[in-house]
């Protein structure tokens, strides 16, 4: 650890990097805990009661009681306890309280129904049907679930009338054969195919048009719909390892007659292993690959001095077992990729895939983790889609928003490419070259005439609709920073505009929130403060006033809360415990890595870091 660092920082980075390094799991990762979730915990309440409420009465009454704990002081229920209520959740929870004890939760069911009357004017099936539809567009993936749990909870009305509210998902697609998927116009994004099925089954099981020749269709192909349910589930049972996705399927199941099948069954057996002991679920088992290729990414020069040649060689191992070898079932890529965690429901995507290339090339390079990266270079080369930038998960779908290009991702994949284009043959530098180049054009393109880039898996609540141009624009300028600009001329006015718009969206006290004028947090502080410490002396004070806001509201690196800025599916609200220590110690990184270290003026003396 450089020693040029001014003594505040250098004892923060020594605090956080202790914290860090206390949170390792010797196997060779970092786990991390994410947000427990209301939406989670009530979907999960929902599957188990309508599969057997009398078998699963204690996880269902420990469900409901941790959502009247966590019901807001004004009403409602967000993402997470941090959140403030939205409409989506509230309506989970509101039915999942229907689980309970008659009259246990009046006060509570009282004060939800107050705060949706005063949301949406009214209670009536009609006002709720519109709300929930309105507020998703086109893309069901979460309205149709959604209004399924209210018609089965009775909030839809009459079950004629009810069901007519509730959009069919049209199933049958999903037996067509995937190469397909991309021109079918399907309205739930490509992640979501197991809730296409089963939720489409509930519709169609309650409101069939027997006579009807399309409904005959659905019938027909029901059978063959669970079978292909069944072979895109995990061994954990957890579709994606995500709690609300296999909640709702095996809800669905239920509801559509098919409660004894086996992928219910199966995502019982994961409901009943994810929850924590207070009651509660969170969206996800884990994120363990994202926050150690993370950790190891944010440490930068300190990996070495950090961890011991044993620990290095124990991640380097755990990160190479963690490439998929064979085509996933679920999306059905290639092998090659990385998902976000090391259990059986991940699925290879964009961003942990450049976040593992990034961390094997730091961790050392033998014989096996070169052919992994080429593996995963190639991986992401054929991911990229024809407008130059990188979806998540599946090449091609762009219609609905969580399947389209990303400058974040993007951007990430060619700092990735640029890591080891001099580690390959000449065959795969000049197709790296030319995907460098159309990545480039695309973030060109995609970069707002302020200068800010917008992310896909990231946003802030109280930002303007709920975006966080300042963890895009961070992220952007950070892996650009690694690119030549003597090879890439763009570089250097992209760079400038995005590094600008940062200095602009600084708030007074020296922090970042998710956007101009957003009340700060620790993750966007220090991705800002990194971005700016990295790009050079001219946005040396905006970076200088950044790291003074850390140190203070970090405490020197021993106060860490963490923030709700990851979106996970359309808008699902999560945080994650590691996620202000991996940032906070990237951005201290990066001030010892300066010229002269953090703090110190022209002529090397140190400079008194003042609190903003």
């Amino acid at each position: 650890m450089s020693r040029s660092l001014h003594p505040q920082a250098h004892q923060a980075l020594a605090n956080a990097r202790q914290k860090l390094l206390a949170t390792f799991n010797p196997a060779g990762c970092w786990e991390g805990r994410l947000a427990s979730s209301a939406l989670s915990t009530a979907v999960a309440v929902l599957a188990l009661g309508t599969i057997d409420r009398q078998h699963h009465a204690r996880l269902v009454d420990q469900g409901c009681q941790w959502l009247a704990d966590h019901l807001n002081p004004g009403g409602g229920w967000g993402d997470t306890p941090a959140s403030p209520a939205n409409l989506s959740t509230t309506l989970l929870a509101w039915a999942a309280l229907s689980q309970a004890v008659p009259g246990r939760f009046a006060p509570v069911l009282q004060k939800t129904e107050d705060w949706l009357r005063q949301r949406l004017g009214g209670l009536d099936p009609a006002t709720i049907a519109a709300a929930v539809l309105r507020f998703y567009g086109q893309d069901r993936t979460f309205s149709a679930p959604i209004l399924t749990v209210c018609a089965l909870a009775g909030r839809l009305g009459e079950a004629g009338q009810a069901w007519a509210r509730v959009p069919q998902l049209p199933f049958e697609l999903a037996l067509l054969p995937g190469a397909l998927f991309r021109w079918l116009r399907l309205s739930v994004v490509s992640y979501a195919i197991p809730a296409l099925i089963a939720i489409g089954l509930v519709r169609h099981h309650h409101a069939r048009r027997r006579w009807s020749i399309l409904g005959w269709l659905r019938e027909w192909q029901r059978r063959r719909a669970l079978g292909i349910l069944r072979r895109m589930q995990p061994a954990s049972g957890g579709f994606l390892e995500a709690t609300p996705l296999t909640a709702f399927v095996a809800l669905g199941l239920a509801a559509a007659g098919h409660a004894g099948h086996p992928a219910a069954r199966d995502g019982v057996r994961f409901l009943e292993a994810s929850v924590r002991p207070d009651g509660s679920w969170p969206i996800d088992t884990n994120l363990a690959t994202w926050v150690t290729t993370l950790a190891i990414n944010n440490l930068d020069a300190e990996v070495d001095q950090s961890l011991s040649s044993t620990q290095r060689q124990a991640v380097l191992q755990w990160l190479l077992g963690q490439q998929h070898q064979r085509p996933h079932p679920f999306t059905r890529a290639a092998p090659g990729g990385w998902a976000w965690t090391d259990l059986s429901g991940g699925v290879p995507d964009a961003d942990d895939t450049s976040g593992a290339l990034l961390a094997l090339k730091k961790l050392g390079a033998p014989a096996g983790t070169r052919r992994a990266a080429v593996a995963g270079i190639r991986w992401l080369l054929a991911l990229q889609n024809r407008d130059g930038g990188l979806p998540t998960f599946c090449r091609g779908w762009g219609k609905l928003p969580f399947d389209r290009s990303c400058p974040d991702l993007t951007a990430h994949a060619l700092r990735a490419w640029v890591a080891w284009r001099e580690e390959v043959g000449a065959g795969l530098q000049r197709r790296i070259g030319a995907a460098l180049r159309r990545g480039l054009d695309y973030l060109a393109k995609s970069q707002a005439p302020e200068g800010a880039w917008v992310p896909l898996w990231f946003g802030n609540q109280a930002a303007p609709d709920h975006l966080n141009p300042v963890y895009g624009t961070a992220q952007v300028v950070l892996a650009l920073g690694a690119l030549d600009p003597v090879e890439f001329a763009t570089l250097p006015p992209l760079i400038a505009k995005g590094c600008q718009w940062l200095e602009s969206a600084q708030n007074q006290d020296g922090g970042w929130g998710g956007s101009q004028g957003v009340p700060a947090s620790v993750e966007e502080t220090a991705l800002a403060t990194r971005a700016l410490a990295l790009a050079g002396p001219r946005y040396a004070q905006a970076a200088e006033r950044g790291l003074a806001w850390l140190l203070e509201r970090t405490r020197l690196g021993t106060a860490l809360l963490p923030a709700p800025i990851g979106l996970y599916f359309a808008s699902l609200w999560y945080h994650e415990e590691a996620y202000p220590l991996v940032f906070l110690v990237g951005a201290l990184t990066a001030f010892a890595q300066r010229p002269g270290g953090a703090g110190h003026g022209p002529s090397g003396e140190p400079e008194k870091i003042t609190k903003p």
